[in-house]
This record gives structure tokens, sequence and C-alpha cells, in this order.
């Protein structure tokens, strides 16, 4: 059985306009008039190239030299206008329904004014709109999805995992429970109530809507009362605050070909207690979906249905941990206006880079140390040779590179014969990162598998801990002439693992390599973690991470002055109110901002007071230390309470920033080695880097700035 991948190069196509963007069109002024003003036209839920669903909420600004009950809107030749009602001043807003397919002209006109014109690109909901084509096989996953009353969805309606969409409400109990309302038309005795942010008491219970968007899961939650009016993108309920939580989930191990069984949740009483509207989708947890480009697409579809619904939110905030922190940092920095601010728990700037290259180097030593020179090396000369804190670490981060193994991590519900098998079955799904992301890489056309932005030549392996007198000469060479590489199956090979440099030029212009310069440049960042470095059993979720993130915005930006880092331990300290009580008076003061500095300069004037970088001292009764957050073992206050451990390639000469996939090389050099080497020892070292050693004090080999942001790769 063949699957179906991207079959010709890839294409990077610019999105629409900027988000949330305006196209006016203006009917010729006749020579010698007086120029009138004009209608503007912009789309409010999505950008005007990429709606779905055959709808849209638009708003009409209308010039004081015309009447607002004069304005008539056409699409294609359609009157429209009964759609519309007032909305403020001199503006109209309404949601355009029956939209076809493509490419639809939205004409507003008014006596006074000329004409305002807007082209809106409809797409299916199923997708896809700019991830390029659908992933196949695709397994449904409806009738095994819990919806928040604990029913199923039933059996999908078509190829494209579709069901129904559907209404519950839940409500709070003064026990502290979400239960299901058993009449809209009564209210329990036990109903608590909820005081939102905005002041306004409201009965504690809960609209939630469950369908598909993208061939994904979805669940929007708002307060609202059965028995008060729907809905209304044009008037805002009680309950609700005018604020939106979009919630993404961790994982990636198995996060390719279904459709998922859950999303993030979005019964938060963190949230809803005080009027935030949630939503997130099974394509929004990294455990179903491994490739932030289809995370992308399936939020800005998800957050179009839920202002549609709703209206537009005075902001919108992402917080996820883990694979959760690679969604808020590669949608807010590639695909900018969909999240505003962002709270990025036990974070990693990006899975592709950040995350693989320290588990591949991982899988690489533990295969050394364990298969191919098992006793050559002590405990802590391997924990050493890792620059991690635990030499636990070692195994389970090897463990976790199975995501780059097409045969390890295959989801359970994918059938067994649809499955890559090498010598069974060598066209089938291959399960891992890279050919979930094949609509950005393209294939090899000699084998027909994604390319691959992976490459260790040149790398010195150890190289910190040789010149630390941890290790000596012999071992130093030994392991760096056997630690080998990774075959096109991510299985140990004798030769170094070598990168497809078109692949790693696209990482860097697609950003699939965290850049840091797009959207994400203006944008608060919250980065909290809860320090697990010192995990008995290892864990791969390491501070420095954060600090990967931080060096990104310093190259990109000059500056991380929009991240904020916290540290704490089992819990202690900071809580996800406070986090969300900060970002929202962050945001809500930028928001207020009228001055016309760049973004930068209105982030840092309104970063609430106290919102520091800051770690928390150990165990109950946890106390705050503010200080700057900055790379070191017992450096500072917090890095004696939390070092910051390094990695494979950190220990072998690169900085924190991790952003070079294939480094560029320089000869053997003496003045690396801290300890004697004879003529011999050098010998063996110019023989086995005879390409040369990385030089990291270069830009890596096709490292370069992004193409753009709103990058579309449909193939159509």
């Amino acid at each position: 059985m063949s699957f179906r991948r991207a079959a010709r190069p890839v294409e990077l196509v610019l999105v629409g306009t900027a988000f949330m963007g305006v196209l006016i069109g203006a009917s010729a002024t006749p020579a010698g008039s007086q120029e009138r003003e004009k209608l503007q036209v912009t789309a409010v839920s999505s950008r005007p190239g990429t709606v779905s669903g055959d709808d849209a909420l638009i708003r009409v600004e209308v010039p004081a030299s015309a009447a607002a009950d004069g304005v008539r809107v056409e699409v294609a030749g359609r009157d429209v206008t009964s759609s519309f009602r007032p909305f403020g001043d001199h503006a109209l807003m309404g949601v355009v329904k029956e939209l076809s397919k493509g490419d639809n002209t939205l004409t507003a006109r008014a006596p006074g004014a000329d004409a305002g014109q807007l082209t809106l690109k409809n797409h299916p909901i199923t997708g896809p709109i700019f991830s390029g084509p659908h992933e196949q096989p695709f397994v449904c996953d409806t009738a095994e999805f819990k919806t928040v009353t604990g029913g199923t969805l039933g059996q999908p309606l078509d190829k494209d995992c579709s069901v129904t969409t559907r209404v519950d409400y839940m409500y709070r109990t003064t026990a502290g429970k979400f239960v299901p309302l058993p009449d809209e038309s009564a209210r329990p005795a036990d109903l608590a109530t909820a005081t939102t942010s905005a002041g306004n008491k409201v009965p504690y219970i809960v609209r939630v809507e469950t369908g598909t968007i993208n061939r994904g899961i979805y669940e929007t939650a708002v307060l609202h009362d059965p028995q008060s009016a729907a809905p209304d993108p044009l008037q805002r309920g009680p309950g609700w605050n005018g604020r939106l939580v979009y919630g993404f989930g961790g994982g990636c191990n198995g996060g390719w070909y279904v459709q998922g069984r859950n999303t993030v949740g979005i019964m938060n009483d963190t949230y809803l207690s005080k009027g935030y509207g949630v939503a997130s989708s099974t394509l929004n947890v990294f455990g179903n979906n491994c490739n932030d480009v289809l995370a992308a697409e399936t939020m800005s579809m998800v957050k179009e249905r839920f202002v549609e619904t709703y209206g537009e939110p005075a902001f919108t905030i992402g917080n996820g941990c883990s694979g959760g922190s690679y969604q808020t940092h590669q949608i807010a920095d590639n695909y900018p206006g969909l999240l505003d601010g962002i709270l990025s728990g036990c974070s990693f700037p990006d899975v592709g880079f950040g995350t693989i290259q320290t588990l591949s180097d991982a899988q690489l030593l533990n295969h050394y140390f364990k298969e191919v020179a098992p006793d050559a090396f002590t405990e802590e000369q391997q924990r050493a040779v890792s620059g991690f804190g635990k030499w636990e670490s070692i195994g389970s981060l090897a463990r976790a590179a199975g995501r780059i193994d097409p045969t390890v991590y295959c989801p359970a519900q994918l059938p067994a014969g649809q499955r890559y098998n090498p010598d069974t079955n060598p066209d089938g799904a291959r399960c891992d990162v890279y050919s979930h992301t094949v609509n950005v890489y393209g294939e090899v056309p000699e084998t027909g598998k994604a390319r691959r932005p992976l490459d260790n030549t040149g790398i010195q392996y150890g190289l910190e801990a040789l010149n630390k007198g941890t290790i000596d000469m012999a071992q130093f060479i030994d392991l760096n002439r056997r630690i080998g590489g990774l075959d096109d199956d991510a299985k140990p090979a004798a030769g170094r693992t070598v990168a497809d440099l078109k692949a790693v030029r696209l990482a860097y212009r697609t950003g699939r390599m965290l850049n840091g310069g797009g959207g994400l440049a203006d944008v608060p960042i919250i980065d909290y973690r809860d320090y697990t470095d010192d995990a008995a059993t290892g864990d791969m979720h390491m501070r420095f991470h954060s600090f990967s993130t931080r060096a990104r915005l310093d190259k990109a930006n000059g500056t991380h002055a929009n991240q904020i880092m916290l540290t704490r331990s089992s819990g202690h300290g900071f809580t996800l109110a406070g986090m969300l009580s900060d970002m929202d008076q962050w945001l809500t003061g930028i928001k207020a901002d009228s001055g016309d500095e760049a973004p930068i300069e209105k982030i840092v004037r309104n970063k609430p007071q106290g919102l520091t970088d800051a770690c928390w001292t150990r165990g109950i009764g946890a106390k705050k230390i503010e200080e700057p957050q900055v790379e070191g073992i017992d450096n500072t206050e917090c890095n004696t309470l939390y070092p910051v451990w390094t990695s494979p390639r950190m220990v072998a000469g690169a900085d924190v920033a991790n952003d070079v996939v294939k480094c560029r090389k320089r000869p053997v050099d003496r003045s690396d080695y801290r300890v004697p080497v004879t003529e011999g020892e050098f010998k063996d070292l110019t023989a086995i880097f005879r390409d040369g050693v990385c030089d990291w004090s270069r830009p890596g080999a096709g490292q370069q700035g992004l193409a753009g942001t709103w990058l579309s790769f449909d193939q159509s």
C-alpha cells in the first residue's frame, strides 16, 4: 500500500495580507472631481486569504460622508446586506455565509463614499489551507473521543472524520466540580456563581461546543446562560470577558496519522471562573500531531469559528507545556496575529532542532556507551560528555529519540498492516517527525523518504570533558572515532549523519528552526518551568532550553526584553492564575498604549511591576528570588538551586542557541585541547575529522533568516 507524499519541490507562498487584513478597492475618481472617502472592508474572523467553512465575520467602516443605513453589501453580485447590523460608530458588522470555494469578492457601496472591496479566499472546513496536502492514512477517533458529558461523538460522517457540531452545557457545583446541566430551563440547587475579571457575577454555567475542523476535533467553552440570548458576535454576553485562552497539549511520540482522542482540555476553572473563553483541538496536542504548521492552521481555523460565534477577542493568550510550548513559540513567530501573548511551560524552542538534536546525540552516546565501548567510561564520565545533570538522562533521552525512527512510535490505532517496515512494507506509513513534515521538506527523489535536516559531522563529542580532565585523550579519540551517526531509518550507523542541505535551508527559511525574529519579537512571553534536570530517572525538559529561546530572541532582535523566565520546584512558587493575571495586565496595557514607538518599547513599558525573571526556593513556603536568569552552575542564587546543565553539542563547543543544524568546518587545531597531544594522537584526530571539526564561531551551513511569515505549503 502506498501513501501520498509531497511530490514536487516545496514552494513558499505568502498567505493573504496582514491579520486582520484590509483590502480596499475604490471606484475610479473622475478627472477634476474631489476625491471621496472610502468604505473600508475588513475580515475580522480570519485573514482574508485563510477563510474556512463558507462564512466570515466582516466589518464595514463607514466614513462620515456616508450614512450607515445606506450601505449595501454584495458578494459576487449576491446581496448580503441583511447579514449586517450597526456596530459602534459608523460601522457595520455581520457574518457573511454561503461563500463559494476559492475567491469571493465582497463589495460595500454607499451614497457619498467610494466603494470598498475585499477578496476572501474560502477553504473547506476540513482543510487544508496552508499546511499542504492532508496526510494519509488518517485514522478517525470520533468514536473514542470523550465529550465533556462523558459520551462519545459516534462514527464519523465522512473520510475527513467529520461529525455534527454539538453544544452541551456544564455547570460548576458549589463543591467545586463540573457536571452536566440536567435541565437548561432550570437552575440546580448547587449551582455556583462566577465573578468574571470584568466584575460581572453570573451563573457558573458553561456552553461547550464540540465539532470537527481541519480533520481535528475541537472544543470551545464560554460562560453562557442557556436562558439568555444565543451567543452573538456583535453583542458580548455578560459571562465572557472578551479574552480567549487557547490551550496547546504536549507530547510528540506517536503524533501522526491520527485525529486524536483528546484536546488539552477546556473545562479549566482558572480560566472559566474569570470569564475567559477557552479553545483547543486534538490537532493542537503534539501527542496527536507533532507538526507545528498543521497546529497553526488548526488553531487559525478554530479561532475563526470562535470569533464567528462569540465575537473578536481583545487578545488571545496561548498556553502550553512541553509539546505545547513548541506550538506557542512557532505559531507566534511564524503566523503572527493568532496569539498576542504566550505562557510557555517546560519549554523548548522547537521540536525539530532544540529537542531532536539533543535527543539524537543522546541516542548516539547511549549506543556507544552501552554497545560499542561498554565499561570504557564511568557513569560520571558519561554524564560529563552528555552535559546533562543526571546520568540517567542519557538513556531517557535516547528512548525519546525514537520519534525520528519510522518504526518506533506508531500510534496504537494505526493498523499494523499500514505501517512502514523496511522489509515487508517499505511503502508503508513512516512514523517519524520528518515524514510528518514532508510538506515542508519534500522528498529525496531516489528514496521517496522525507528530506532530513539532521547532522553530526565535525562534532567533537566530549571536548569540554576532555579539557576539564574528566576523560582522557584516548577516550576522546575512541568516542569520536566510533560514535557514528544514524541511517535513513535512524538506526545507528558507522558513519556520521549527513544532513540534506535543501532541508537545512528550508528549516531556517520556513521557521521550523525557531527564528524568534518573526511575530515572536512582538509578543510578551512568560516562560515557566518546574525544574526536572535532577529527576531521578532523567528527563528531557531541561532548563537550558529556555535559554535557547532567549538566545535566539537576542540574535534576531538584539533583545529578549519580551521574555520573562520563572523557575520553581515541585509546584511551589508561581501559579497559573498569577501568570494569567500578569499576562492579561500586560496585554491590556499594550493594547491601550497609543504611543508611536516600536512594539518592543510598548512591551517593556507595560510589563507589570513585579513581573521579572525569578525563581523560588524549594519546598513548601517557597520564597521568591528576583534576579536576572542566566546560564551557569552555582553562579547565582537561582543557579545554585536550579543549575543550568548543558547538552552534548554544548559540551562539544556549540552555544546555547542550539541553532546550527550542520556546522561549518575548519581544520583540527591543537589549541582546541588543553591537554598534551602527541603526534600519534593528532594524526588520529585529523583522520577522524578528515573534513574538519565544527567551527562554532561561524553560522551553520545554509543558516539564514526567515523567508517571511504566514507561509503556505499548498502544492495545488
